[in-house]
């Protein structure tokens, strides 16, 4: 017995704000587009708490709840939203066949990958406990919470350096903690590191528990307790939020030998464009940008993504 497939022409891959604004560009384009959301629907906005800085929600808003505006704005204009991920893409000829999680086997003229990236943790108990109520991987997203207060960033390269140095302007004070005694960021970073006079660096320490205080469902961070590598003595700084940037790792396993990727594994698109190395596939949002890695350069990325799709099937029908 043959299986059944499934056609459309368009399949996005992942959702988010980039997804979710792929699927209501390409909806409204009358490409009926099918979404699997993957294994986090809503991306990482999902994992945070308020959102200030998204353009058109003047007194914030919660990520879970925008996703779901996103959400239910794409599926106004008749998104089949689905719940699972795809598992194969077989990006070897158009149209494109891929298999889904829940068996179901589908024809895609053109697919839009929206799987996002996924911040590395230090995998501590307490970080997972707090994170959203102090503890963050985004300084550009989270760091106005934390004007005028004291915050720690623990990492060592470009990340941990321009967090830090964003930190700084906001801060009273900004310790950076990192395992070994030289950073490994580039040597431009290091100097506006090691220049800046609210920027403290905790050399050869690392962190081991995220301190804080619970009551009911209110949380806030105070401390993190840290060890330091050469000496093992251990002491808790206090401080108000706790920043991880040790990098965050592109959701491309599945795109692995199909697609161009760079060196970390980030899909790579032509300049000006969300093309991949495949024609008819496009990347959009934090799987193809380690530069930004905001809600609204990612909705835009998907707006280009639908655009550029349409503009695809309307020169090869």
């Amino acid at each position: 017995m043959s299986e059944t497939i499934e056609k459309t022409r368009c399949l996005i891959i992942g959702s988010g704000p980039a997804g979710y604004t792929a699927a209501i560009y390409a909806a409204r384009a009358d490409l009926k587009p099918m979404m699997y959301q993957g294994l986090q629907p809503g991306g990482q906005l999902t994992t945070t708490t308020e959102v200030e800085n998204f353009p058109g929600y003047p007194d914030g808003t919660q990520g879970p709840a925008m996703m779901e505006d996103f959400k239910r704005q794409a599926e106004r204009f008749e998104t089949d939203v689905r719940w699972g991920m795809i598992t194969e893409l077989d990006t070897t000829k158009r149209p494109f066949i891929a298999k889904a999680d829940d068996g179901k086997v589908i024809e895609a003229e053109t697919v839009i990958i929206a799987t996002g990236a996924t911040a590395k943790w230090l995998g501590l108990p307490s970080e997972a406990e707090y994170n959203g109520y102090g503890v963050s991987a985004c300084a550009t997203c989270d760091g106005f919470f934390y004007k005028g207060l004291t915050v720690a960033v623990v990492g060592g390269g470009d990340t941990a350096a321009e967090e830090a140095s964003y930190l700084a302007n906001l801060c009273k004070k900004v310790y950076l903690i990192h395992r070994r005694d030289e950073l490994r960021a580039s040597k431009a970073m290091q100097r506006r590191v090691l220049n800046t006079k609210n920027i403290e660096m905790v050399w050869d320490t690392v962190p081991l528990e995220i301190v804080g205080e619970s009551e009911g469902f209110a949380k806030k961070v105070t401390g993190v307790k840290v060890k330091n590598v050469k000496t093992a003595e251990e002491k808790i700084i206090p401080v108000d939020g706790f920043f991880v940037a040790i990098g965050h790792k592109p959701n491309t396993d599945l795109f692995k030998d199909k697609l161009h990727m760079n060196e970390v594994g980030y899909l790579v698109t032509k300049p000006d464009s969300t093309a991949t190395s495949v024609e008819g596939i496009f990347a959009a949002g934090d799987v193809q940008d380690h530069v930004y890695r905001q809600a609204v350069t990612a909705a835009g990325t998907g707006c280009m993504a639908a655009i550029e799709a349409e503009r695809f099937l309307a020169t090869h029908e």
